[in-house]
Formats: structure tokens, C-alpha cells, sequence
């Protein structure tokens, strides 16, 4: 029996529906961040998990984080993009700033939340990246 009009992450095996490593990657986060628990993630839920983040990335606790502290949250190039004052760090306002502008990439529908189809998008798992 086939199944028409139904996008799906996963596959088949044996009649049971295995869901993708990305597919369960972005329910578990919407699932861990979901304070609210309606089965999506909106700018409020986003911008706490962004700020607890970074604090928890900031070893040094000097209020800011600097390239080693990201590590492979951001590449070179979206580093510098989110540091308006070249001065090699970012602080939380800059983190979140960045979680921020990905979220409205990733909201597609422009319902202000992000579901776990959107969570797959590049900019759902580029800010999956930065708040998970």
C-alpha cells in the first residue's frame, strides 16, 4: 500500500516507518525546547534556548564568546557576519541576534513558530546548531 501526497523523512523496513537520523534530530529538539509543549518552537522558546547556550559555551565568563567557544556552531564567515563590531567575539545580544535571523529564514509558513519540517530546513538546522 502506497501512501500519496505524504512527505516523510525516513523509510520503510519490514512495514514499520523508520524516521531519518535528521528527522528524530529535530523532533528531539523541538521536543527538549517546547517549553509550552505545543509540538513547535516560537521566537520566545528560541531566543531562552539561544541564551542558555551561550552561557553554558562561555568558559571563560567574560560575557562573550570567541571562536574557540562557538567551535563548529558557526563556520569562519557566519562568525564575522555576526560581529558588527570586529571585535573577534560575540556577545549574547550578537549570539542571539544570529539565532533570531535564522529563525525567520527557517519560519516558511510565517506563523512565528517553526515545526520539525522547518526545524530540517537549512536555516532550522543551522539554528538548531546555535540553541541545541
Amino acid at each position: 500500500m502506497f501512501a500519496t501526497g505524504l512527505v516523510a523523512t525516513g523509510f520503510f523496513i519490514g512495514g514499520a516507518f523508520i524516521a531519518s537520523a535528521p528527522a528524530r534530530a529535530e523532533r528531539s529538539a523541538v521536543k527538549a525546547l517546547d517549553t509550552d509543549n505545543d509540538g513547535t518552537l516560537d521566537l520566545d522558546e528560541v531566543t531562552k534556548a539561544a541564551q542558555t547556550v551561550f552561557d553554558r559555551l562561555q568558559k571563560d565568563q567574560d560575557d562573550t564568546l570567541d571562536p574557540k567557544e562557538i567551535g563548529s556552531r558557526l563556520s569562519t564567515k557566519e562568525f564575522a557576519a555576526a560581529d558588527p563590531d570586529n571585535d573577534k567575539t560575540l556577545s549574547k545580544e550578537e549570539y542571539v541576534a544570529v539565532a533570531m535571523k535564522l529563525f525567520k529564514e527557517a519560519d516558511t509558513e510565517n506563523d512565528g513558530t517553526l515545526d520539525a519540517k522547518e526545524l530540517n530546513s537549512k536555516a532550522g538546522r543551522e539554528l538548531l546548531r546555535l540553541i541545541h
